[in-house]
C-alpha cells in the first residue's frame, strides 16, 4: 500500500489514483537560460525514481514535464549574450537532454513548452477575468486577486496576513495588494511578446503551469511536483488561477524535494553557489552523482561535498563488486515472476513508504553481502542474487552497467590498458609465486599509483578503479 507525503496536508497518505492503474504526474521542469546544476539534477531524478516505481506497480503514468522557455531571466540572459531568445532556449534545452541522458532521467511522456502554449493561458487568463478573480492593473498587466480566493496560503499554511508580512516582492503600486501576481506583461520595447485581448504582452511565470497541465491531464489529476522552492508562490499561486478558473479540486498529492544544500545554504544561481551538472560530470561517473542525490530521502536536505560524492562512488564500487562475473553486460531484461521472498518484501515496504531510497539501498546491500557469502560455494544461487540485485536496482535507475565497465571508470586511456595491467598482474603473482613479497607489494603500490585496486580472489587477481 503506497503511501505518499503530502505538502497539502502534511501527512503520508494512501495514494489512490482517479482511475484505476492509471495516474497523472505534472513536475515542473527548467527554466532554459543556463545549464542544469546538481540541486535541478536531485528533483528530476526524485521524480525519475517515483515514475519507475509507479511503472513497476502496474500504473500508467501520463508524466508530463513543461519547459519554461520565456521568462525574465531568458530575456536577460539573451541580452547579455548579444544573443537571440530562441537560440539561447534551443541550445539550453539540448543541453539539459544531454544532461538528462547522462544521468539515466527517463524522458517524460510530453514535454510542453510555455511559448507553445500561449493561447491555452489567454483562455485560462479571460476565465479568470470573466469571475473577477483578476483585474486590469494601473500600467497595463492582468494581475490575479489573491484576496478572492479564500484558501489562499493553504499549501504554504501560513494565512494571508503572515504570507504578507513575509513577502520578499517587490512593491508594485499598480497592483491592489502585495501578494497578487501577474497573469499577463505589458509588452515593453525590445522584449518578445504575443498579441492578446488586453494588446501585446507576454505570460507571467505561474499561469502557464496551469494551462499546460490541465491541458495535458486534466482539470483534477493524481500527482503534482518540484523542488521545495515552488511551495510558495509558484504552486500556490498554480491552485488559486486552477481552481478560480474551474471550481474543481486542482491536485490530489503535492510532492516537493528537498534542497542540495552548499555549506548548508541552498543551492541556487543567484547565490552562485552552484554546481553544474555537466561540470561534476568531469569529475566523476554519472552513476555516482545518481547514487549520491538517492542516498538521502528525496524530502530531506543533503550536503554537496567532495566526500560525499566519494562515499557515493565507492558505495557503487562495493555493489558492482558484488555483481562482478556473475552478470551479463549491460541493461538486462526481467522477468519480475522470479524476484519473490524477503527482499522483494523489503524493498516493497521502503519504496511504500513515501518512496524511501535510503531503505532501498540498504536491501541492496544485503543482497550484496548474500552473494560474496554464496559466490565460492553455490554459482548458480549467486548468480540468481545477482540479478535480483540488479532488477531491484532497475527502479532506482542504478547498477544497469557491465560490472567490469564501471570498475574500471575514471582511468586515463593509457592506465585503463588492460593488456599493460595484466603484465603487472602476472609479474606480481610470479613474485608472489617465489615468495618475493618485496617485489609483489612494490608492483601493488606502483598500479595504485596509477589508480587500479587489486583484488585477489579464489579465482585469482581481478583489477579495478581506485
Amino acid at each position: 500500500m503506497l503511501k505518499i507525503y503530502n505538502t497539502l496536508t502534511q501527512k503520508k497518505e494512501v495514494f489512490t489514483p482517479l482511475y484505476e492503474k492509471k495516474v497523472g504526474m505534472y513536475v515542473c521542469g527548467m527554466t532554459v537560460y543556463d545549464f542544469c546544476h546538481i540541486g535541478h539534477a536531485r528533483v528530476l531524478i526524485a521524480f525519475d525514481v517515483i515514475l519507475r516505481y509507479l511503472t513497476l506497480c502496474g500504473y500508467q503514468v501520463t508524466y508530463v514535464r513543461n519547459i519554461t522557455d520565456i521568462d525574465d531571466k531568458i530575456i536577460q540572459r539573451a541580452q547579455e549574450n548579444n544573443e537571440r531568445l530562441s537560440d539561447l532556449t534551443q541550445r539550453m534545452i539540448k543541453a539539459m537532454h544531454e544532461d538528462f541522458a547522462q544521468l539515466n532521467i527517463l524522458p517524460p511522456t510530453q514535454e510542453p513548452r510555455a511559448t507553445d502554449a500561449i493561447s491555452k493561458m489567454l483562455d485560462l487568463i479571460q476565465v479568470l477575468l470573466d469571475k473577477n478573480y483578476a483585474y486590469v492593473a494601473e500600467n497595463g498587466d492582468i494581475c490575479y486577486s489573491v484576496e478572492k480566493f479564500k484558501t489562499y496560503g493553504e499549501l504554504a499554511h501560513q494565512n494571508l496576513e503572515k504570507l504578507r508580512s513575509g513577502s520578499r516582492v517587490a512593491v508594485d503600486i499598480s497592483k491592489k495588494d502585495p501578494l497578487d501576481f501577474v497573469l499577463w506583461k505589458k509588452a515593453k520595447p525590445g522584449e518578445p511578446s504575443w498579441e492578446s485581448p488586453w494588446g501585446a504582452g507576454r505570460p507571467g511565470w505561474h499561469i502557464e503551469c496551469s494551462a499546460m497541465s490541465m491541458e495535458a491531464l486534466g482539470e483534477h489529476f493524481d500527482i503534482h511536483g518540484g523542488g521545495l522552492d515552488l511551495v510558495f508562490p509558484h504552486h500556490q499561486n498554480e491552485i488559486a488561477q486552477s481552481e478560480g478558473a474551474t471550481a474543481t479540486k486542482f491536485v490530489n498529492t503535492w510532492i516537493h524535494v528537498g534542497f542540495v544544500q552548499t555549506n548548508r545554504q541552498k543551492m541556487s544561481k543567484s547565490l552562485g553557489n552552484f554546481f553544474t551538472v555537466r561540470d561534476v560530470l568531469k569529475q566523476y561517473p554519472a552513476e555516482v552523482i545518481r547514487y549520491f542525490l538517492l542516498a538521502s530521502h528525496y524530502r530531506s536536505p543533503i550536503q554537496y561535498s567532495q566526500e560525499n560524492l566519494q562515499t557515493a562512488q565507492a558505495s557503487l564500487h562495493r555493489l558492482y563488486t558484488s555483481l562482478r562475473g556473475l552478470v551479463n553486460a549491460g541493461p538486462q531484461t526481467f522477468i519480475p515472476e522470479r524476484y519473490t521472498g524477503d527482499y522483494l518484501t523489503k524493498f516493497q515496504a521502503a519504496m511504500d513508504d513515501d518512496f524511501n531510497t535510503p531503505e532501498v539501498l540498504a536491501v541492496l546491500f544485503e543482497l550484496a553481502r548474500e552473494i560474496n557469502r554464496l559466490r565460492d560455494n553455490d554459482e548458480k544461487q549467486a548468480q540468481f542474487y545477482a540479478e535480483y540485485l540488479q532488477y531491484l536496482a532497475s527502479t532506482l535507475g542504478i547498477l544497469q552497467q557491465d560490472p567490469e565497465q564501471f570498475l574500471k571508470l575514471g582511468l586515463s586511456q593509457e592506465n585503463r590498458d588492460s593488456e599493460k595491467i595484466q603484465r603487472f598482474i602476472a609479474a606480481r603473482n610470479e613474485a608472489r609465486a617465489s615468495k618475493n613479497w618485496q617485489e609483489a607489494d612494490r608492483i601493488r603500490d606502483e598500479l595504485l599509483s596509477l589508480g587500479v585496486i587489486l583484488e585477489d580472489t579464489s579465482k585469482g587477481t581481478e583489477w579495478r578503479q581506485k
